[in-house]
């Protein structure tokens, strides 16, 4: 026979273990503790066109871990031209965005592991409580305002120089 308090014991731990995940997954961690702000690497990229004339550069955040890919741009108020926000990714593959919590809209850039644009998003400040989801493959995703690729006229298949520091995920 089974003592019962070994079995309340299980189903405690494994409620525990459920709502860890759970709070981690669900993104409810991180909007309980948020990363900090200026606790953000930053990094200059420099967009090229095909034929290697610079067209831009871009003070970015680096987004190198979960919390802050999670969190991104949510609780910014509003980028500069110039600003702007890179996510590293272990590896290159497709990934999808959402404008969670935005207050201004962006032009989503993904980028390949050979640093080429491979896909731009121009995405609008969501209406209500959707979620539009942007979808893209690459290994780097790089958010500025809206219009920025149209300003600048980076396109598909060029080049945003990624500096070594931001080439890995952080912890």
């Amino acid at each position: 026979m089974v003592d019962s308090r070994i079995v309340w014991g299980f189903g405690a731990c494994l409620l525990v273990v459920v709502g860890g995940v759970y709070a981690v997954q669900s993104g409810l961690l991180y909007q309980l503790n948020p990363p900090d702000p200026d606790g953000y690497d930053r990094v200059t990229v420099t967009a090229y066109d095909e034929n290697g004339t610079e067209l831009a550069t871009v003070e970015a955040r680096v987004a190198d871990t979960e919390p802050k890919r999670y969190l991104g741009l949510s609780n910014t108020t509003d980028l500069m031209t110039g600003e702007g926000m890179l996510f590293v990714h272990e590896e290159v593959d497709s990934y999808g965005y959402v404008m969670r919590d935005m207050a201004f809209p962006l032009d989503i850039v993904f980028l390949g592991a050979d640093e080429r644009v491979t896909t731009i998003h121009h995405a609008a400040i969501p209406e209500g409580s959707y979620e539009k989801t942007y979808r893209g493959r690459g290994k780097w995703v790089l958010e500025v305002p809206r219009g920025w690729a149209n300003r600048t006229g980076v396109d598909a298949g060029d080049r945003i120089a990624i500096p070594e520091s931001a080439h890995n995920v952080s912890g």
